[in-house]
């Protein structure tokens, strides 16, 4: 078993000998041959430089812990330039709803994948005694505490009077034909007795909402942008594409049969699967172009601890690796946007109360041979003790406001569950 301060001692060591290469931007990889013996989110917990950024995949294959910035960037295509010209660098981090980005190269990255661990330090030459000063300020990892904050006061934005007004508003749109669908968002300020640790609610999200991606963005020690997404927004592998449609949503259930019961009724529920179908053929519409070969896999039920999903798989063969291409034609989605998507976001803009920020966007990574990002659901932003929590429901003909304020409710749960008892936060929540 090896142990993270045992790595970064022979980092630096590997870091003090002369080097070779010309002046500009180098790796100084570790391969990590057992198993690891500490937490990389525990690591990087303990850490006092910002930003970090925490990601653990949805198949629990691949999770990495990285932090410092070594270059930051406000837009894909300027981090895809870096990377062309350093096909070596893999680089982190954000897109908000409306397409501005925090992504960073790290100087320092953890990543795991099937079971093999490597540390890659990432440095321009020149600065190497820098970055060996820098090494040195890094903390062992220590366990996360749990969780010791709980909700004072929760403030809903829209209220259920004005989310039943908006809902009405975009339900005379979809029947005046200016829209076809649109995801309108709720933003829940939480009040809590003391600041939360967001590395605390990773690691609470983590054991609980099994089957998603997990993803924290830390800015500093009392801010951060995390959650806990289902969807994949696309990985692209070399020329091949793979994405998805998550549209169409049911209550989960803790009994195994009734769970089933309501997963058929959401397979045969013809306006989900009405929803689902046009966030299927907005992607398809979107690719064309750029991908050949499209392919749509059958609907499945998606299960997870608060709700099902309806969801359609879709993969195809990129014209292009090109990663800023990919984001502006898929994000966002229908699944979190609406259709027509110029007309939704329109609508988006003019009646949700709250800008969206970071919700609904994605999260994940940049490289040369393979990008991934998730939507960004389920998620929340912390800023000292104010938690602000995010949830949306896709509006076609038919939908219901109160049913649609339920499914805000059960989407929502899935992180404010983890910070009070469930029968209290439905109490404060009528």
């Amino acid at each position: 078993m090896e142990h993270i301060s045992a790595l970064l001692q022979q980092l630096r060591q590997r870091l003090a000998q002369p080097s070779s290469d010309a002046a500009g931007f180098r790796q100084i990889s570790l391969p990590v041959s057992d198993a690891l013996s500490d937490d990389l989110l525990a690591w990087l917990a303990a850490q006092s430089t910002f930003p970090q950024f925490y990601w653990r995949h949805r198949d629990e294959q691949e999770e990495a812990a990285v932090c410092g910035a070594l270059r930051q960037f406000s837009d894909v295509a300027a981090a895809q330039a870096f990377i062309a010209a350093n096909p070596a660098a893999r680089v982190w981090g954000l897109t908000a709803f409306d397409g501005s980005s925090c992504l960073f190269l790290p100087r320092l990255a953890w990543l795991r994948r099937d079971n093999c661990t490597s540390l890659t330090l990432n440095l321009f030459t020149e600065n190497a005694s820098a970055t060996a000063d820098w090494l040195a300020t890094l903390a062992p990892a220590t366990p996360i505490a749990p969780l010791r904050t709980t909700v004072e006061a929760v403030e809903h934005r829209p209220d259920a009077a004005g989310w039943a007004q908006m809902l009405q508003q975009a339900l005379t749109a979809i029947a005046a034909g200016r829209l076809e669908k649109v995801v309108l968002a709720r933003n829940s300020r939480l009040t809590l007795t003391q600041p939360p640790s967001a590395p605390a609610l990773m690691a609470a999200s983590r054991r609980v909402n099994h089957r998603c991606y997990h993803f924290m963005l830390r800015f500093s020690a009392r801010s951060a942008f995390l959650g806990s997404s289902p969807e994949r927004l696309y990985l692209r592998d070399g020329r091949h594409l793979l994405t998805e449609a998550l549209a169409g949503t049911v209550a989960n259930d803790g009994d195994d049969v009734r769970a089933q019961r309501l997963a058929q009724w959401l397979l045969d529920d013809r306006k989900n699967q009405h929803e689902n179908l046009l966030v299927v053929d907005d992607i398809c519409q979107r690719l064309q172009g750029g991908v050949s070969a499209l392919d749509v896999q059958p609907p499945e039920v998606l299960r997870l601890r608060k709700v099902q999903h309806l969801r359609r798989r879709i993969s195809g063969q990129l014209q292009a690796a090109d990663d800023a291409e990919c984001l502006q034609r898929l994000q966002p989605t229908a699944a979190v946007a609406g259709l027509p998507r110029r007309a939704a976001r329109v609508f988006i803009a003019a009646h949700e109360p709250v800008t969206r920020g970071w919700y609904a966007g994605c999260a994940g990574y940049l490289s040369a041979g393979r990008a991934e990002f998730c939507v960004a659901l389920r998620s929340c932003q912390i800023d000292d003790d104010s938690l602000q929590l995010y949830a949306g429901a896709g509006i076609v003909s038919g939908s219901d406001p109160q049913q649609e304020w339920r499914e805000l409710d059960n989407k929502a749960a899935a992180l404010r569950s983890l910070l009070q008892p469930e029968s209290t936060a439905a109490d404060a929540a009528d």
